[in-house]
């Protein structure tokens, strides 16, 4: 599943409020496809937290997103701006 698809998939599968063992053994199991990496489980990705209530399928989604690997991430330091090295020394400032 994309990560873009856990948000949905969460209000499906859970009520809320829920708990992080609800969570686990409900959709502990989903793989969450990477883009850049190796893909994982919820629950792999939730072990990375130290959330154990989710008020909303929102909540969750947020937590989901935060705890991911960088595999899930866009290219690193690039900015459509600028430089893609990371670096900003030179760059002017309007």
């Amino acid at each position: 599943m994309r990560l873009s698809e856990t948000r949905e998939a969460f209000a499906n599968r859970l009520t809320f409020p829920t708990d992080r063992d609800t969570v686990v053994d409900r959709v502990g199991d989903v793989t969450l496809d990477s883009p850049n990496g190796e893909s994982e489980t919820v629950a792999a990705v939730l072990d990375r937290s130290d959330a154990t209530e989710f008020a909303s399928s929102t909540d969750l989604y947020l937590t989901v997103v935060g705890a991911v690997d960088e595999g899930f991430v866009g290219r690193k330091h690039y900015d459509d701006r600028g430089e893609q090295t990371g670096r900003r020394e030179n760059q002017q400032s309007f």
